[in-house]
């Protein structure tokens, strides 16, 4: 018996297709995933016959919803050797991707998370639908907004990426065009006719996606976008906390529910991160950065208890440690954010 590939990836036409191919996990990315990927998209880098890369996925439930989370915990919990491996390994993908010379497309149809975020964000075509789903859920477990998080949300305007790192708040179509995550909206239903219409005549997306362009409707970040803007601009969490109680709306009470629920390091660590990616000069120094954190994070005891409260035992009652913001101290932080050793540190694809 054999198993099909977890990633499809061949030429059809003059494109390079890309295929997530594990619907029964939403093709939650694993290190071989991002192996696959890789070496696909070196091969095609200097080939002729390669006009365009294409990325989408098999079945109906989503993109992507993220790295796989269960084994993270598990070697988070032992060594980390295999977790580091992976984000060492899906780093290096990221960066291929945002510095790659060809088009890529990609079709962000269904759920977009964490992972597939890294995957679709640095394509210059990423095409929503009205199943399209977008978040960056890592503070309810315990994690942090990695993939290139720290340069993309932190370049969002109006502190927007900010309340979606701290949140993990789920936004549709209309609000990913309106951030830029989405260039392009298109009913799901003409997906079919217009990949068939691109593999054919590659040359011509741009102006296919023009033809195919649809309505994704009125975004609705828009109508909290002031709010969004001036609640959550204060340099500390603790004071954003303090602006959401002095607001009194009902949203603002929401928001304050939600932080509530999440680990007080991930959403410091967050902060932070986003404040030095805003910095970066480079999308790879940004990488090392995340690196640093992920390879310290994922031994933390916040992310070992955040997936056993939400995906292992779903009683979503974490106990984190430390319990509260103000126990998150600056020496914390700087431990998860400094160097690693010379021969540890992450580096890109040469």
């Amino acid at each position: 018996m054999t198993t099909e590939p977890e990633v499809l990836c061949r030429i059809e036409g003059r494109v390079g297709r890309i295929t997530l191919n594990r619907p029964q996990a939403l093709h939650a990315l694993t290190t071989n995933m991002c192996r696959l990927m890789t070496d696909a998209l070196l091969a095609w880098r200097d080939d002729p016959g390669v006009e365009l890369v294409m990325f989408d996925h098999s079945g109906e439930r989503g993109f992507c919803a993220g790295g796989d989370i269960r084994m993270l915990a598990e070697s988070g919990a032992g060594d980390g050797r295999l977790a580091r491996e992976f984000f060492f390994t899906e780093y290096r993908l990221n960066d291929l991707i945002f510095r790659y010379a060809k088009p890529r497309i990609v079709f962000m149809d269904g759920i977009t998370m964490g992972g597939g975020v890294g995957l679709a964000r640095p394509c210059r075509f990423r095409v929503a639908t009205e199943r399209t789903t977008f978040a960056m859920p890592e503070s309810g477990i315990g994690l942090f907004p990695d993939v290139g998080g720290g340069w993309y949300l932190s370049r969002m305007p109006d502190h927007i990426g900010l309340w979606l790192a701290l949140t993990g708040a789920r936004i549709k179509a209309a609000d990913c065009e309106l951030l830029q995550i989405a260039t392009d909206y298109v009913d799901s239903s003409r997906l079919p006719e217009l990949k068939a219409a691109i593999l054919a005549a590659p040359q011509r997306t741009e102006a296919l996606l023009t033809e195919f362009e649809g309505d994704a409707g009125r975004p609705t970040i828009a109508q909290h976008q002031d709010e969004i803007a001036r609640l959550f601009a204060d340099e500390s969490l603790e004071g954003i906390v303090a602006a959401l109680l002095a607001a009194g709306t009902d949203w603002a009470g929401e928001q304050l529910k939600i932080l509530a629920t999440k680990s007080p390091q991930t959403m410091k660590v967050s902060l932070r991160q986003l404040k030095l990616g805003a910095r970066c000069v480079a999308f790879a120094e940004n990488m090392a950065m995340e690196y640093r954190i992920g390879a310290r994070i994922v031994q933390s005891a916040d992310f070992i208890e955040g997936v056993r409260a939400v995906i292992v035992e779903k009683d979503n009652a974490p106990k984190w440690s430390p319990a509260t913001l103000e126990q998150v101290t600056e020496s914390h932080l700087d431990a998860i954010f400094s160097p690693l050793s010379s021969e540890e540190e992450w580096s890109p694809l040469p």
